[in-house]
């Protein structure tokens, strides 16, 4: 009989393997990627699997490295650059077992010049969960059948830039950065530390047959605030930090929620949901409506915002329609601009009743000294009493001590 393995100190080991040869930027980091490494051994254990992708905005900042340390220590590692999506579900399919595939360039599939890559992507969103499939005909000539081909297997990406939303959402985002001067690394030596990556994947291998019954089925508690597709992301990897044991499952929900966190943060996928943050945060303030030039140049004003080039251009009131009619208001119908009444006249605007509902279900709670945030933005808007007003304060006498953008 085996003797059993101590779970914890193996993870201990498979980190100190990554340490030597990957800086990465957060030490949550290596907690993720120790219990990604893992969970790939234990694939059949779960109901999905989470992708995880080493991104940066520059070449040259250890992503490929970080993959070749993955691919000694993962069952089966395919590493491939432009396979299609066919050869990969039948890769899925072999009698081998399901592999590990590491995709390196990433970008050079889902780029801006990548060109269509749709099967490819849909290989990699249904692959997340066990049920994934595609669908395709076989046979010759008139005599084919449609036959599904499974898609559930483990993925690591590394690339430039960022991914389709969809794949970001099933993905545990490691953002890599250029190494500093004094940021030192072990080289790594294929002939020589490959065979150190291979023992540690056998050794986790051997772990995970020991456990396989305790995590098949495991429900491991979620930190708060964890839901939907996070949860679905992070629940394998809590559930081998919990069969583990020792320190793995405190610093396993530390690093989930701060992971979750910071890709939330660093997603530009979600620039609807900035606009709306931006509007309730740099914008409204407090205030019950807004007409939409004035709007328009408190978001154009924005440094840190990208509303002055959309494209090339700055944000249009046709622009900003376009993007809020995406949402609804609370009895469900599209957010659209509306006549305000003011003593010069009746722009056309917005009303924050029309908003709440989408603040609440799509912006982060505001932080501490939000509402005074976008006093940069003020001496842009200060139009005088007949913008003001429309920030609906009835009193005539307070008017001229107030901005679009409100201040204290």
């Amino acid at each position: 009989m085996t003797a059993p393995i101590d779970g914890a100190a193996l993870l201990d080991e498979v980190e100190a393997f990554h340490r030597r040869f990957n800086i990465f930027p957060r030490e949550a980091a290596y907690v993720a990627v120790a219990l990604w490494d893992a969970h790939a051994h234990l694939l059949d254990a779960f109901d999905s699997t989470a992708r995880i992708a080493f991104l940066s905005p520059e070449p040259g900042s250890g992503k490929s490295r970080a993959l070749e340390i993955v691919e000694t220590l993962t069952p089966r590692a395919e590493t491939t650059v432009n396979s299609s999506a066919n050869a990969l579900f039948r890769m899925v399919e072999a009698d081998q077992g399901r592999p590990t595939i590491l995709f390196d360039e990433v970008d050079t599939i889902f780029g801006p010049a990548a060109g269509d890559n749709e099967p490819l992507r849909a290989f990699i969103n249904s692959g997340y969960r066990r049920s994934g499939k595609m669908h395709r005909c076989v046979g010759d000539g008139a005599n084919q059948t449609v036959q599904p081909f499974r898609s559930f297997c483990v993925v690591a990406m590394a690339g430039l830039g960022h991914l389709p939303d969809t794949i970001m959402s099933r993905s545990v985002i490691i953002r890599m950065r250029k190494r500093a001067p004094n940021e030192t690394i072990e080289p790594f030596r294929q002939r020589l530390n490959e065979p150190e990556g291979h023992a540690l994947r056998d050794r986790l291998a051997e772990w995970a047959d020991q456990v396989r019954d305790q995590v098949t089925g495991a429900w491991p508690t979620l930190p708060d605030g964890i839901s939907d597709r996070p949860a679905d992301v992070w629940e394998p990897l809590l559930a081998v930090a919990e069969a583990a044991g020792g320190t793995w499952p405190e610093r396993a929900r530390a690093a989930c929620i701060e992971l979750v966190a910071a890709a939330r943060e660093g997603d530009p996928a979600s620039l609807g949901v900035q606009l709306l943050t931006d509007l309730r945060d740099k914008v409204f303030q407090g205030a019950d409506r807004m007409p939409t030039a004035a709007i328009l140049e408190v978001l154009v004003a924005l440094e840190d915002a990208p509303w002055g080039d959309m494209n090339g251009r700055a944000l249009t009131s046709r622009g900003l329609a376009k993007m809020l009619g995406e949402y609804v208001t609370a009895d469900n119908k599209p957010i659209k601009p509306r006549s305000i009444r003011t003593s010069s006249g009746v722009p056309r605007g917005y009303y924050a009743e029309d908003l709440a509902d989408a603040w609440s279900r799509y912006c982060p709670l505001p932080t501490q000294g939000a509402a005074t945030s976008a006093t940069s933005a003020t001496p842009q808007v200060n139009k005088g009493a007949a913008v003001a007003e429309t920030s609906g304060v009835a009193d005539s006498a307070a008017t001229p001590h107030l901005t679009v953008a409100r201040t204290a």
